[in-house]
C-alpha cells in the first residue's frame, strides 16, 4: 500500500510543476504512508512549511458545521426538518420561509448566495463585496445576515443542489440560536478540544498563532485583506494534517457521532453529478461522498484566495489524505480519485 500511495501522491505533486507550496499527508491509521512539504508558511521570514503547520481550510469549514448541526440534532435540541424562521429570530428578508435544516444542509434551499460560485468573475464579485463590506468587520455571523436576506431565492426549497456559502452561514446562526453560544464556541467545546485537536482554531488572520501558514495572492502579498479576518460556519478554520486524520478516526470510530446520526451524516442525500455510468458525487450533511463501483471516499474541499484544500476519508482501507495550499487552489480532484485504487 505505501509504495503505490507514494507513487501516486508523487506523481500528483509533480504535476503540479513546482506550484505546491503546503503540505500533503496521507494516513493509515496512525502511520504516516506519504508525507510532502514544500514552500514557505513566511515569506518574509523564510520559515518552510513543515508536517505540522496549520494552514486555512476555507470551505473544508463546512464539515465542521455539519457535525456541530449534526450534534445538534443527535442531542434532541434540532430536528433535521425544522423550519429556519422558527429557529433563527433575526429578520430573515427574501429568505423563503419553508427552508428547513436539512435544506441548508444539503445545499438545496435555493436562498441567494453572497458568494455565487456559478458568476463567471469570482474575483470581480469579490473585490465588489469586500469594499463594500471591509474583510476586517467580519466578527460575528450576525454580520453576514445584511448580505444575504435581501438576495432573491434561486429555486424554490429542495428542488435541486446548488452550493450555498450563504446556507452555511445561516446554520451558524442556528447554532448560536440552539446552543447559545457563539458557533465558535461551540465547535470549540463540542469537536475541536474533546477530540484534542492541538492545532485547530479560529485563529484570525491578523493575529496567527505559530507555526501557521499566511496565504499568499498571485503578486505575492498576504491574503490578510482578502478574507474574512475571522471565520465562520461557511469557511475560515484552520487546521493541520495529523488533527483531521483524528478527526477522521473519531468519525469513523464513533467517537463523533452515535451509529444512525454518523449515518445521516454520511449518506449521499443529493446527488451533485456523475462522470460516468459507475462514478457519482453526492452530498451528504455536510461532506462530499465520491463513489466508483463499490468504493466510495468522503471528503470536504475549500478554496480560497491564497487558500487551497483537500481531506477525504477511504473507508475500504482507512486511509486519510489531507492537502493543503497556501497559494490558492490546485487540482485535488484527481489526487482524490486516483487513491481509490489503493488496496
Amino acid at each position: 500500500m505505501k509504495d503505490k500511495v507514494s507513487k501516486i501522491s508523487k506523481g500528483w505533486v509533480a504535476d503540479q510543476k513546482n506550484n505546491f507550496s503546503g503540505v500533503l499527508t496521507v494516513f493509515n491509521l496512525d502511520e504516516i504512508l506519504f508525507n510532502q512539504t514544500s514552500g514557505l508558511r513566511n515569506k518574509s521570514e523564510e520559515l518552510p512549511n513543515t508536517t505540522d503547520t496549520a494552514f486555512a481550510m476555507a470551505s473544508g469549514t463546512k464539515l465542521f458545521t455539519g457535525i456541530a448541526v449534526c450534534k445538534l440534532i443527535e442531542s434532541g435540541k434540532l430536528a433535521i426538518d425544522t423550519l429556519l424562521h422558527d429557529v433563527v429570530k433575526h429578520d430573515l428578508g427574501q429568505i423563503d420561509k419553508r427552508v428547513t435544516i436539512r435544506h441548508l444542509l444539503t445545499h438545496t434551499s435555493g436562498i441567494g448566495d453572497y458568494i455565487d460560485e456559478d458568476v463567471d468573475d469570482m474575483d470581480e464579485l469579490l473585490e465588489a463585496l469586500y469594499a463594500k463590506y471591509p474583510p476586517h468587520l467580519w466578527t460575528s455571523m450576525e454580520y453576514y445576515l445584511q448580505m444575504t436576506i435581501n438576495l432573491p431565492p434561486k429555486f424554490a426549497p429542495g428542488e435541486r443542489y446548488a452550493y450555498s456559502n450563504s446556507g452555511y452561514v445561516l446554520l451558524g446562526l442556528v447554532v448560536e440560536a440552539v446552543s447559545g453560544k457563539s458557533y465558535q464556541r461551540f465547535v470549540m467545546d463540542e469537536i475541536i478540544t474533546p477530540l484534542n485537536l492541538t492545532h485547530t482554531g479560529f485563529y484570525r488572520s491578523d493575529k496567527l498563532p505559530a507555526n501557521t501558514a499566511f496565504g499568499y495572492l498571485e503578486d505575492g502579498r498576504t491574503n490578510v485583506h482578502s478574507l474574512p479576518i475571522h471565520g465562520g460556519s461557511d469557511g475560515g478554520l484552520y487546521s493541520c494534517a495529523a488533527d483531521l486524520n483524528k478527526l477522521w478516526r473519531a468519525i469513523f470510530t464513533g467517537n463523533v457521532l452515535g451509529v444512525e446520526m454518523l449515518e445521516a451524516f454520511l449518506a449521499p442525500h443529493i446527488e451533485i453529478g456523475t462522470d460516468d455510468d459507475e462514478s457519482v458525487e453526492s452530498y451528504g450533511f455536510g461532506v462530499y461522498r465520491y463513489t466508483v463501483g463499490d468504493r466510495k471516499v468522503h471528503f470536504a474541499v475549500g478554496g480560497d484566495s491564497g487558500v487551497g484544500f483537500l481531506t477525504a476519508y477511504y473507508p475500504h482501507n482507512n486511509v486519510s489524505v489531507s492537502c493543503f495550499s497556501n497559494t490558492g487552489w490546485l487540482g485535488f480532484y484527481g489526487l482524490l480519485k486516483s487513491l481509490l485504487d489503493v488496496d
